[in-house]
């Protein structure tokens, strides 16, 4: 800054003249007047003055730099306001600002001075802890040697009494036999007679020993236990002998490993087999972990664990025998009650889908049950009774889709013939080979029925010729198969079929019950709006009334209502009647075997029992806990589906559980979180609200309640009646949640012919683009001898001296690698892209 005036100094410090011409004359820096100049050497002297000055006056440090400096600024205005009469009126406005600057060291040492206050605080309070907390402590030490101090005095005080009865019964011993040698000791013993009188003054009054009552005809015996005392007093030794009795109790260790024989349930707990082993269940724990499992004393594990657990600890483990209070039960009279009788058949039908078999199966009941199952496939078991002019045949009709197979399964254990559905224009299948094991695995006869002979293409012989290949040989042919040529659409050949299988079922002498309690199999069972569970049971023997106790699987109840397959209802059933049975107590699992019990309290105990180790082997099941498993667990970031499965009947929701989980695959899984049978509920929402799961209802729907816990929580829901719909639909969402392939395209090539040097970009090479384009956004690889030796990303690309984002094969460029300076002439310089393609599953 340039020499100024002393007015103009004053008017940039925003300070009145004279006081500034005050100020230079205190700091003796002389000046004429406001117009004389003043100088820089003047201006600093100036300053050195005023800090030295305010810092004696503010009391400062030893440095005189004050501590704390206030600015005061006043500043005048003028403001014109207009009053109601119209005219201005002009009013002064003074504004007066003070700031005050505090030096950062005193800020400092103040935080400084409370954060040691903060700390002598803590300080303080600690160590009050720490005192109290001795305290406590000297307390419980105190208190537990009293108590120490006052179990070893009742100790001591018990172990006294116990010598002193121990002294006692020895004596009476003694004295008992004496008494037995006073036969042969005459002499001795008139000595003892001639003392005992002398004690025998209060033989009432003196303390009995009650092992030493006995009287035999002396009243002088009553006194032997004055004696006892007398001779206590004259010989203390007698302590050597009471010693010895005690030690006669004492604990011996065996010099014998003792191996025991432990019965296993299915599942047991850690607790319950240490018991059974008679050790401590941390030993039990601890061969747990060697094997790699972590369990708890409270843990259920399974059969095969505990056995593998009782090996290693050295005793002999023997599976217990299933079901053993659950035969007691069922061990009732009448079971068997009633006569043999013969009973029609249960027939079976199965194959691949659309082959024809409900359409067979509608000509035989004439009715129309395909056209009413969603997208023209069974996907139900169904069981009918049909009266034929030959006999009676009951008939099971299961599903031909994949996913069905334990329905196929659970139709091929129940039945006695197997009618194999084959489409004579399609051939064998999947699923019709999978039929035919499933037959097989049941021991059932196979009767083949060729249907769908009114097409122009249909071929029956190779339909025979492919099931040959399989094993299953036409009775024509030197086999044991009896195939029937059919059409479900005109009928031919459907009154042979009929009177094929009511042959085979002749042949079979098919027997049950026709009284007594009924047993039967659960063919299909669910949840239906105004009735509630809802059981499909074929009896296989004995006979169902309406009020029977039925036990079926886990749940039990009394027979209400029974229907016929038609619908009507029935008041009992006969062996090989399917019907349909209301009043259970909850959903039997399909498969479920099914038995009428005298009275409810058995029944309810014994759903209780099948609970109770249901739940135990869940338990026993649950994912692994060993070592390796959890690592891997940690390890493994796969991703899975989260899904709740409502259907209508439990079939249908087993066989969807099933297809699903299968498309599970190692980076993306399905997992089913819950599956069962009824309508969509309130719970059923919320449990898929937590657990992030998305809801699968299969010919179900939402209730009123759960509609609206849906709009709260935004659950997303999916209605379905085709099952291999539901199927597409879950494998798109896991094909979605696949990690993306990246694949590389080269998409040009560049020769180096030449390398320059420059200031900005470095090593910039000259190149001529033979292949495909270059462009600036694309990464690239340098290649010499044809090796990549560095991948990177291109920091310019030029033509001339212009930049350039794209240069075509053919053109000549100056190409800048990013972070690469060894760029040599023969260089091949590789553009290429990253692409991004879609997985499938």
């Amino acid at each position: 800054m340039s020499d100024v005036t002393v007015a103009q100094f004053a008017e940039v410090l925003k300070v009145p003249v004279e006081r500034l011409l005050a100020q230079l004359t205190e700091a003796g820096i002389g000046v004429s007047g406001a117009d004389a100049v003043i100088s820089e050497d003047a201006k600093m002297e100036l300053l050195g003055y005023l800090r030295r000055s305010r810092g004696e006056a503010d009391g400062s440090a030893t440095d005189g730099a004050p501590k704390k400096i206030t600015l005061k600024r006043r500043t005048q205005s003028e403001i014109k306001l207009a009053s109601s009469q119209g005219r201005a009126r002009t009013v002064n406005v003074e504004v007066r600002r003070k700031r005050t600057y505090v030096k950062r060291d005193e800020l400092e040492k103040e935080a400084r001075q409370q954060q040691e206050e903060v700390d002598r605080k803590r300080r303080e309070e600690e160590e009050l802890r720490l005192e109290q907390e001795r305290r406590e402590r000297a307390e419980q030490e105190r208190a537990e040697q009293e108590r120490l101090e006052r179990e070893r005095r009742e100790q001591e005080a018990a172990r006294l009494k116990a010598e002193e009865e121990a002294r006692a019964a020895e004596e009476a011993r003694r004295q008992k036999d004496a008494r037995k040698r006073e036969g042969g000791e005459r002499d001795r013993g008139a000595e003892e007679v001639r003392v005992w009188p002398r004690a025998a003054p209060e033989p009432v009054r003196a303390p009995v020993d009650d092992r030493s009552t006995t009287r035999y005809g002396r009243q002088e015996l009553h006194v032997a236990t004055d004696i006892s005392g007398r001779r206590k007093k004259k010989r203390p030794t007698r302590r050597t002998g009471s010693v010895t009795l005690d030690a006669r109790h004492a604990f011996e260790r065996p010099t014998v490993p003792v191996v025991r024989e432990v019965e296993i349930p299915e599942s047991i707990k850690v607790s319950e087999l240490a018991q059974k082993m008679a050790v401590k269940g941390n030993e039990v724990i601890k061969v747990l972990m060697k094997l790699g499992t972590m369990a708890t004393i409270n843990q259920v594990i399974d059969q095969d664990t505990a056995m593998l657990v009782v090996e290693e600890m050295g005793h002999t483990p023997k599976a217990a025998q299933a079901g053993g209070l659950e035969a007691e039960i069922l061990r009732r009279p009448g079971v068997d009650a009633g006569e043999l009788k013969a009973r029609p058949p249960v027939v079976t039908i199965m194959g691949h889908v659309d082959h024809g078999k409900t359409s067979l199966l509608d000509f035989i009941r004439s009715t129309r049950v395909a056209a009413g199952e969603a997208g023209g496939i069974t996907q139900h078991i169904g069981a009918y009774c049909i009266d034929t002019p030959n006999g009676r045949i009951s008939f099971l009709d299961t599903p031909g889709h994949e996913a069905f197979t334990a329905m196929r399964a659970r139709g091929a254990r129940v039945t006695d013939i197997v009618v194999l559905v084959v489409a004579a224009d399609d051939g064998v299948k999947p699923q019709t080979e999978e039929a035919i094991q499933h037959a097989r695995a049941a021991d059932v006869p196979i009767v083949v029925a060729i249907n769908k002979i009114d097409k122009s293409d249909a071929d029956p012989e190779r339909v025979r010729n492919e099931l040959v290949q399989r094993g299953v040989v036409p009775e024509e042919w030197g086999g044991e198969t009896l195939f029937v040529n059919v059409s479900a659409r005109t009928g031919a050949g459907v009154d042979k079929l009929l009177e094929t299988l009511l042959l085979q079922a002749e042949l079979l002498d098919l027997k049950a019950p026709d009284s007594g309690p009924a047993t039967g199999v659960v063919i299909e069972s669910g949840l239906e709006k105004g009735r509630g569970a809802v059981a499909t049971v074929l009896i296989t023997g004995g006979l169902l009334r309406q009020g029977d106790v039925l036990l079926a699987g886990q749940e039990y109840g009394r027979v209400r209502v029974m229907y016929d397959a038609a619908g009507d209802t029935v008041r009992e059933a006969g062996a090989s009647m399917p019907v349909v049975v209301l009043g259970l107590s909850g959903i039997p699992a399909a498969g479920d075997e099914a038995v009428v019990l005298p009275d409810e309290r058995q029944a309810r105990e014994l759903s209780d029992l099948r609970k109770a180790r249901s739940r135990d082997t869940k338990l026993a099941q649950q994912p692994s806990t060993r070592l390796e498993d959890v690592f891997s667990q940690l390890g493994s970031g796969a991703k899975s589906v989260q899904l709740l499965i409502k259907a209508d009947v439990h079939g249908s929701a087993e066989a969807l559980r099933d297809a699903l989980t299968k498309l599970g695959t190692s980076e993306v899984g399905v997992k089913v979180i819950g599956s069962s049978a009824g309508g969509i509920t309130e719970s059923d929402v919320n449990l898929a609200a937590a657990s992030g799961a998305t809801i699968i209802g299969f010919n179900v729907r939402a209730d009123g309640a759960a509609r609206d816990a849906i709009k709260t929580t935004g659950v997303d829901v999916r209605y379905y009646s085709i099952i291999y719909q539901a199927i597409d639909d879950v494998k798109a969402a896991m094909t979605g949640m696949l990690a993306p392939e990246i694949r590389e395209q080269i998409v040009g090539l560049a020769q180096v012919r030449e390398v320059f040097r420059s200031p900005r970009f470095g090593s910039v090479a000259g190149c001529l683009v033979v292949d495909g384009h270059v462009r600036r956004s694309n990464p690239v690889r340098v290649l010499r001898d044809n090796v990549v030796i560095f991948e990177g990303d291109l920091d310019s690309l030029r033509r001339f001296k212009d930049d350039v984002a794209e240069v075509r094969a053919g053109t000549e460029c100056g190409i800048g690698v990013r972070n690469y300076s060894d760029v040599k002439v023969g260089d091949q310089i590789e553009c290429f892209e990253r692409v991004q393609v879609a997985r499938t599953l």
